[in-house]
């Protein structure tokens, strides 16, 4: 069973200016959303492994069409994230399902590497709920100028019976960072840590 997507969506967010100071380059981020049938919502069922499979599906849908968007290589973006949101006859356990076992592999294939854990997260909502995707680097969880965060909105998503997917992308970190800890030039990308 494969995904049944109603609609993708795709956003692009270019930072110019923060601050009142010019961000040169702009920092860029993009998401990929997917609006998808939810086959289990409304019932209980044990075994959520077609859920996974189709968690493995949109990394790779979701993660190209980020990357497209940026216009970028998939080598050359630095952060990533991941978010689901199921509509109000879903369970959490189906968002979890789609986003955990086996959506990371196509994401990292598709970014040529990823050492460090996708950020994610989960809720139930209605229709034009706000999907928070956490950002991090992607292969060195102490870049702190890359702990971030992207906002995305579809109006008349998840229906009842569906769930919102997205993932997100960038190019940099945040505009003008200065909390200082680990640096791009320094990450090793050894353990996902450093």
């Amino acid at each position: 069973m494969g995904a049944v997507i109603r609609k993708v969506v795709t956003v692009v967010e270019e930072t110019r200016i923060e601050a009142g100071r010019d961000v040169s380059p702009p920092t860029r981020r993009a998401a990929a959303i997917a609006v998808i049938e939810n086959p289990f919502a409304g019932k209980y069922v044990e075994d959520l492994a077609p859920l996974i499979a189709i968690g493995e599906e949109l990394g790779d849908l979701l993660t190209k069409k980020a990357v497209a968007a940026l216009g970028i290589d998939g080598s050359k973006a630095q952060s990533y994230g991941k978010a689901a949101a199921v509509g109000e006859n879903g369970e959490l356990e189906h968002a979890a399902a789609i986003l955990h076992p086996k959506m990371g592999t196509p994401v990292r294939k598709v970014l040529s590497k990823g050492a460090a854990l996708i950020p994610s997260s989960k809720k139930r909502g209605a229709m034009g709920t706000t999907l928070d995707i956490p950002l991090g680097h992607k292969d060195a969880a102490f870049v702190r100028s890359h702990f971030d965060g992207m906002e995305v909105q579809i109006n008349d998503a998840p229906r009842a019976n569906e769930i919102m997917v997205a993932v997100a992308v960038t190019d940099s970190g945040r505009p003008l960072a200065r909390v200082g800890g680990l640096t791009v030039n320094e990450i090793k990308g050894e353990d996902g840590l450093r």
